[in-house]
């Protein structure tokens, strides 16, 4: 029966995911939880070869709606693409574990920042057009790409951070271009993964349709409320996920000392 909440799971993740990412804050633990034994691994390919279903979903929504930049987010997508596959083959070769001790302290920046400044992301005002943008573009996937590949946590929401404070977005501009790169890596990711053998396929379906039903409440909804509601669930998210993260880390060291 793992497979009827899973699926609930899989829809309130694709829900959240679409309007501001953080999708796997929801769906990874449920699967670890439905399956304590079974190989880290084979449920993080499971819980992509779901998501990236509702992502497409999402940014195919997106794209009929939300004008976006085109020229600089193609080759933007060639670079997230390289990164998530490198952080994927690094983390092959290096812990996490420092990474995951830092990643709380992080977003609780990109928290404080975002709140300190109300009017962040509330106004589309691109910074740069043509050559610079596509640069500034790439520069952002390459880097959020690699960070996906090697660890992964919060990727959707440092995309939509980066996207408002780097290149000017608003939030449902930069939510809808996160979209795009956030595929990118999760296509990305779950190639490698399958390729290893790391993907319950029929869990996996199940759970992608769920998901997409999910993906395409959210999106509707970020599209009819617009950058504030977006910036709403974007602080709601980066919250939980600061909670969440830090549990994860500093957990097991204090239950050691």
């Amino acid at each position: 029966m793992e497979w009827i909440w899973l699926s609930a799971a899989s829809a309130l993740a694709g829900f959240v995911d679409a309007i501001v990412g953080g999708g796997g804050l929801i769906l990874v633990p449920a699967l670890f939880a439905a399956f304590p034994q079974a190989a880290p691994a084979t449920l993080l390919g499971t819980n992509k070869s779901a998501s990236m279903w509702g992502t497409a979903a999402a940014t195919w929504r997106y794209a009929r709606r939300v004008r976006l930049p085109w020229d600089a987010l193609l080759p933007a997508v060639a670079v997230c693409w390289a990164g998530a596959w490198a952080g994927a083959w690094l983390v092959t070769q290096a812990p996490a574990e420092p990474l995951r001790r830092a990643l709380p302290w992080v977003l609780l920046a990109l928290l404080l920042y975002t709140l300190a400044r109300k009017d962040l992301g509330r106004h589309h005002a691109p910074r740069w057009r043509g050559r610079a943008e596509t640069l500034a573009a790439c520069a952002v996937a390459g880097a959020i790409g690699f960070y996906d590949g090697f660890f992964g946590p919060g990727t959707g929401s440092f995309l939509v951070f980066a996207f408002v404070r780097v290149l000017g977005y608003d939030f449902l501009h930069a939510s809808a271009a996160a979209k795009l790169l956030n595929l990118t890596s999760n296509v990305a990711a779950v190639g490698l993964f399958a390729w290893k053998g790391h993907v319950w396929w029929a869990l996996g379906l199940a759970m992608a349709l769920a998901n997409v039903a999910g993906s395409l409440l959210g999106t509707r909804l970020a599209l009819r409320h617009g950058a504030g509601f977006v910036r709403g669930a974007f602080l709601l998210v980066v919250t939980a996920l600061i909670a969440k993260t830090g549990w994860d880390a500093y957990a097991p060291l204090v239950r050691a000392s």
